[in-house]
């Protein structure tokens, strides 16, 4: 090896040295730095902190008035999640608690205390429809229903539930058939339809879980009721 050869390899090997040496005082040194080392703009770090996560009764994007109460209704998506019934941020019915059955889940509370008074799954597919029928014509005056669907709520509906359905405010209950999805808040004598309705036909062309639609949801505020 010449002497410029030499001299050209002893510099490669100083060179591999001192990146190893660098490399190996950083490692020794990183559990060191904090993040709070690390200075952001004034104005950067003013906007971080007025940034709050706020979590509205119901998971509702908006707090309701205090004159209203807050709901959130979803059906049940296909045979496999369960459908929920949140009012004024009490989960009344859920898969996590338990309580949902295939057909219709329906929740009675009170419509000027906000105060759950009732609930029940009714099976609408082998179940005995008269249990329900016996239920809806019990609900108090003073008593907001919510309902939510799950797997098949129409197979066994027959006129006379439709008709008391409908007596509540629904416009889709004389339709509501195999697997449809529905969801639904109403009063009994109500001087209008409710707006607080949701209904998405089983069709095999559009569905989107196969034999069954999409799951549909209500939510918002509704005025206390005064009695």
């Amino acid at each position: 090896m010449t002497i410029p050869e030499l001299k050209a390899a002893l510099l490669r090997f100083l060179v591999l040295i001192i990146a190893v040496g660098v490399l190996w005082v950083f490692i020794l040194n990183y559990p060191k730095f904090k993040t709070t080392e690390i200075r952001l703009p004034r104005w950067m770090a003013s906007s971080r902190k007025d940034i709050k996560m706020v979590k509205h009764k119901c998971d509702l994007n908006k707090p309701c008035p205090g004159n209203k109460f807050a709901f959130k209704v979803l059906s049940g998506a296909a045979n496999v999640v369960g459908p929920s019934i949140c009012f004024e941020n009490e989960m009344i019915m859920s898969p996590v608690k338990n309580n949902v059955g295939r057909g219709l889940n329906i929740a009675l509370v009170n419509g000027s205390t906000g105060m759950t008074l009732r609930y029940k799954s009714f099976d609408m597919y082998s179940g005995d429809p008269k249990v329900l029928l016996v239920f809806l014509k019990e609900i108090p005056e003073d008593a907001l229903v919510l309902v939510a669907s799950y797997d098949d709520p129409g197979t066994k509906m027959d006129d006379s539930i439709r008709q008391l359905f409908s007596d509540l405010g629904s416009n889709y209950a004389k339709q509501l058939g195999f697997r449809d999805s529905w969801v639904f808040m109403g009063a009994r004598h109500g001087k209008s339809k409710s707006p607080y309705e949701k209904f998405l036909k089983n069709n095999p062309k559009e569905n989107k879980y196969a034999d069954w639609p999409e799951l549909v949801e209500i939510e918002g505020c509704v005025s206390r009721k005064l009695f």
